[in-house]
């Protein structure tokens, strides 16, 4: 089985501009993302970047990066663009790794890549973990997703989801841990895709339920596309969306 890595790193951040080249133990951002991506044994790993600085960044590390267009509406847009740029071929598999973050476990990524190819009925792969805080689950910036016994997902939501009907939102913010019964995951933003599906993801319209929720995984499930969905088989550490994430993440790694 072999895959290949696409780590899609933007200048540009509301939150934390120029996010891919902060430092952590001097060492930029992003060449921190490809030791991880080289470690999870990859054929290959490219760099996805609509910024010279990233583009001469990454080829001064001695990796390899392409320069994309700055006007995607999305990574999945810019992930396709890439992947077309390289040459890759329909069956080939391509994992899609954020550029924040710096701590992404490798054996994550060769989780993601193994679990498409072995299994061809779907399309994409992704991956999750449980959630124990009621807080947690109440939080719409953290995505859940539910699944079949296919592993092949139900549906993503920002919603807290599943929801016990005969428990009223008073009663569960009451407690601290989510009740055993409830059996909720978060959704984990690593994904497995089948070049082939990238290149249908850009010619479709964005779906309804898409835009309510604001999660473009949801074009694939409008679609009729699966995604095989699985618990990530290893412990998991966070990523950085602000400059207060990085000094936590120094801190992390300063413990080690």
């Amino acid at each position: 089985m072999s895959f290949h890595v696409i780590i899609p790193a933007r200048y540009a951040s509301s939150r934390f501009p120029g996010k891919p080249l902060a430092k952590i133990q001097g060492k930029e951002m992003v060449c921190h993302v490809i030791d991880k991506a080289i470690a999870s044994g990859a054929k290959s790993v490219t760099v996805a970047t609509d910024d010279q600085r990233i583009f001469d960044c990454v080829i001064a590390y001695g990796s390899k990066a392409v320069m994309t267009a700055s006007d995607h509406e999305s990574g999945t847009d810019r992930l396709e663009e890439a992947a077309s740029k390289l040459g890759l071929s329909d069956d080939d598999i391509v994992v899609n790794v954020q550029g924040d973050e710096p701590l992404i476990n490798s054996l994550f990524i060769t989780q993601v890549a193994e679990n498409l190819a072995q299994n061809p009925a779907c399309s994409v792969s992704t991956l999750c973990e449980p959630i124990h805080l009621v807080e947690n689950y109440l939080n719409p910036n953290m995505v859940k997703v539910l699944w079949n016994n296919a592993h092949e997902s139900l549906y993503f939501s920002r919603s807290p989801i599943p929801w016990d009907r005969d428990e009223s939102l008073a009663e569960l913010s009451q407690f601290t841990t989510l009740p055993d019964h409830i059996h909720a995951y978060r959704h984990l933003g690593i994904y497995g895709y089948r070049v082939s599906a990238l290149k249908s993801f850009v010619t479709w319209p964005v779906g309804r339920l898409e835009q309510l929720e604001k999660l473009e995984q949801l074009r694939f499930l409008e679609q009729g596309i699966k995604i095989h969905v699985s618990p990530v088989q290893a412990e998991g550490f966070p990523g950085v969306d602000t400059p207060e994430d990085l000094e936590h993440i120094q801190t992390i790694l300063g413990d080690q």
